[in-house]
C-alpha cells in the first residue's frame, strides 16, 4: 500500500451512469472520496501529472467498442483511447520494475489493453446480459488478486465484443465458454476483467435501464432480464476489487 489515492477513469457519455458506476467502485473498495478520485476522461483529457498522484486506476465500462471501424470513432472515441492506451503502457512498463503504478482495466478497457498489446478484439465473442459462470485458470489461483477468490463464482456481464486467446505477454486468469478471456494480467500490476467487478445486481440492474435500447438485450425483455440478474449471488467479484485496493491503495 501506498500514501497515494487511486483514481477512477470514467469513460461513458452518460454521466447519471457514470456517477453511479464511481458510487459501485468506491462502496466495493470500501474507499473514501479522497483515497479513490475521480476522472472523467469522456471529457478531459489525461493530464500529465496523474501518474505522479495516483499510485494506480480503476477503469469503468462503456458503450464504446474498440473493435468498431475507425471511421465510425468519434474525436472523443479516439482521444478517449488514446488515453487509456497511455495508463495501459505506463503501467505494463512499470510491472516490469515493480515500482509503478497499478491498474485494473474492465469492460470496454480490457478491449484497449487487449489491442495495445497486439491481440485481436472482434464482435466474434459477444455476452448476453446478467449472470455468467467464470472459472479460474491455474495462474489464476495462484494470483495474489485473484487467489482469494473462489475457482468458480459468478459474474455480471453485457458485452458486444471480446478476444478468444490472452494478447502477447498477459498472463489468463480467468475462463468463460461463451467469452473465453475473462481476465489476464501482465506483469504484477495490469489488471483486465471483462466482466464487471464492482455493481451490485441492483446497481446493474439501475445500469441496464440506461442501455435498455442499446441494443445489449431486447428492449421488451428488461423485466425478465432484470429478474435473472436479482436473483443471482454476486460475491466474489467485489472482493476482488477490495483485494486490489488493499495491495496498491492509499495506507
Amino acid at each position: 500500500m501506498t500514501s497515494a489515492p487511486l483514481l477512477y477513469v470514467c469513460v461513458r457519455p452518460q454521466q447519471g451512469a457514470a456517477a453511479a458506476e464511481y458510487e459501485s467502485f468506491r462502496t466495493a473498495m470500501r474507499l473514501d472520496e479522497h483515497s479513490l478520485g475521480h476522472l472523467d476522461l469522456v471529457r478531459e483529457p489525461l493530464p500529465d501529472d496523474v501518474f505522479d498522484r495516483y499510485s494506480g486506476f480503476v477503469v469503468g465500462g462503456s458503450p464504446f467498442n474498440v473493435a468498431d471501424p475507425g471511421s465510425t470513432k468519434t474525436d472523443v472515441q479516439r482521444r478517449l483511447e488514446a488515453d487509456l492506451e497511455r495508463i495501459a503502457r505506463r503501467v505494463a512498463d512499470g510491472s516490469v520494475g515493480h515500482d509503478g503504478p497499478a491498474a485494473l482495466f474492465t469492460c470496454y478497457g480490457i478491449g484497449v489493453v487487449t489491442r495495445m498489446l497486439g491481440g485481436e478484439v472482434s464482435r466474434a465473442f459477444p455476452e448476453d446480459t446478467g449472470p455468467v459462470t467464470i472459472e479460474l485458470t491455474a495462474d489464476g489461483r495462484s494470483d495474489p488478486l485473484f487467489g482469494g477468490l473462489a475457482s468458480r463464482f459468478t459474474a455480471l456481464t453485457a458485452h458486444k465484443e471480446g478476444t478468444a486467446t490472452a494478447p502477447p505477454g498477459a498472463t489468463q486468469l480467468a475462463v468463460n465458454d461463451a467469452c473465453p478471456i475473462q481476465a489476464y494480467v501482465v506483469g504484477d500490476r495490469l489488471y483486465a476483467t471483462q466482466f464487471h467487478p464492482e455493481p451490485t445486481t441492483k446497481a446493474f440492474t439501475e445500469r441496464m435501464a440506461v442501455y435498455r435500447d442499446d441494443g445489449y438485450f431486447e428492449a421488451d425483455d428488461y423485466e425478465v432480464v432484470a429478474g435473472r440478474v436479482l436473483a443471482a449471488s454476486v460475491t466474489e467479484p467485489v472482493r476482488l476489487l477490495r483485494a486490489f485496493a488493499q495491495r496498491f491503495g492509499p495506507a
